[in-house]
């Protein structure tokens, strides 16, 4: 295990304790956008708010390393502890909760981390979405320049806006992402490093966090606890081997850091494992197929964009047909509930007709409209339960 370092931020306890209770986002109080406006106000940057509180804890620091754990989930830390015993000791003495933005899905997160912004302002609304007039559904994840990044999120960046204050800021991600519109939407403003993997991420991160003698920030990302779980469970075999390569790169990172410097560990959801009987396949039942043209979101979020004059219907079958396993709303409804964060006027068409959330562990596949690999995924996210909103801020000075 790396050596200890004092607490850098007052611990503060998840405020619900059952997994599969219901979490709304702390916008402006404790939540994922939080963080980097959070880095800037520590690094000097004029005008940047500090919503987490961290500027008296990390008085004096020049240097911000930023890594996003994909899918590191509060409520896994304890699952991954004897796997990633650094994790869990700074879990419990640097560590604390934040939510995610909704949905708990990474392309709504990285933005969201990125850009300092809810959902709502900066337009990235789900893992997929439907391109306003037309019929094509947008993979966010396989996005490359159509639509254009900096139109369909035209919010700037924290990177940006660090580096108009002469922060020295480098993004360090894998090699296949640079340049992808995920990246520009999130990340634009940074210098981008590619790493294959946790050594070179580690290694990378701590040369930039070091390069040059002025105030910088440095922003990581490493996707492979997510996949693992995405394709095996939490707590596979695969997942295990996963979240002690977190491990061992949390514990590089820490022991490497500069007297002047403090790394914030954080994650942009949580996942949890959805057994065969709790999953309701749309395309194989007709009622679910009535009235609606295109189906967006992802299993735990579905948006459905549904044709003239059908809303009440679907809202009716989808309803009668899920029944507990799913909350149906429409669009109106969840705007006015607040879970996007104020959502732009230009924004709102991406957003289905009507929003399905799913309760529990259920999930609403699509094995006609979807690629086939995402209805036999194993571990799921996007919902707003606890497992999936709850993500770790860890908070390490050097």
């Amino acid at each position: 295990m790396a050596r200890p370092r004092r607490p850098a931020a007052p611990l503060r306890p998840s405020p619900v304790t059952d997994p599969l209770g219901i979490v709304r986002p702390r916008y402006g109080d404790g939540s994922l956008a939080d963080v980097l406006p959070a880095a800037l106000a520590v690094l000097g940057v004029p005008g940047a708010a500090d919503p987490l509180g961290l500027g008296v804890a990390l008085a004096g620091v020049r240097r911000v390393a930023v890594l996003l754990v994909d899918g590191l989930g509060w409520y896994q830390i304890p699952t991954a502890a004897p796997y990633a015993p650094t994790l869990a000791g700074l879990a419990a003495t640097v560590g604390r909760p934040l939510t995610s933005g909704f949905p708990s899905t990474t392309p709504t997160s990285l933005v969201t981390l990125g850009t300092g912004a809810a959902p709502g302002a900066h337009g990235v609304l789900g893992f997929t979405m439907r391109v306003p007039g037309t019929d094509r559904v947008l993979n966010h994840v396989e996005w490359g320049a159509d639509p254009s990044p900096t139109r369909w999120q035209p919010v700037r960046t924290q990177l940006e806006l660090a580096r108009a204050a002469g922060v020295a800021v480098t993004v360090v991600s894998r090699p296949e992402f640079g340049g992808s519109g995920l990246t520009v939407a999130a990340n634009r403003g940074g210098d981008y490093r590619g790493a294959a993997g946790v050594d070179a991420l580690a290694e990378r991160m701590l040369a930039a966090l070091a390069a040059g003698p002025g105030p910088t920030l440095v922003s990581g990302y490493h996707p492979d606890l997510d996949r693992h779980g995405h394709l095996s469970g939490v707590d596979s075999v695969p997942w295990r081997s996963a979240a002690a390569d977190v491990d061992r790169l949390l514990a590089r990172l820490v022991e490497g850091l500069p007297p002047d410097a403090a790394l914030l560990v954080t994650a942009d959801h949580g996942q949890l494992d959805v057994p065969a009987a709790d999953r309701i396949d749309l395309d194989a039942d007709p009622r679910l197929r009535a009235g609606v043209a295109v189906v967006a979101g992802e299993p735990r979020v579905r948006y459905l964009h549904v044709t003239p004059g059908a809303l009440d219907d679907v809202v009716a079958a989808w309803s009668a047909v899920l029944g507990a396993a799913a909350r149906v709303r429409t669009r109106e409804e969840v705007v006015a509930a607040g879970w996007f964060g104020p959502v732009a006027e230009e924004h709102l068409p991406r957003i289905g007709d009507v929003v399905v959330v799913c309760n529990g562990t259920h999930a609403v596949t699509a094995s006609r409209s979807e690629p086939p690999g995402v209805a036999r995924l194993v571990a799921y996210h996007g919902a707003d339960t606890a497992a999936e909103m709850t993500v770790p801020l860890l908070v390490v000075r050097g």
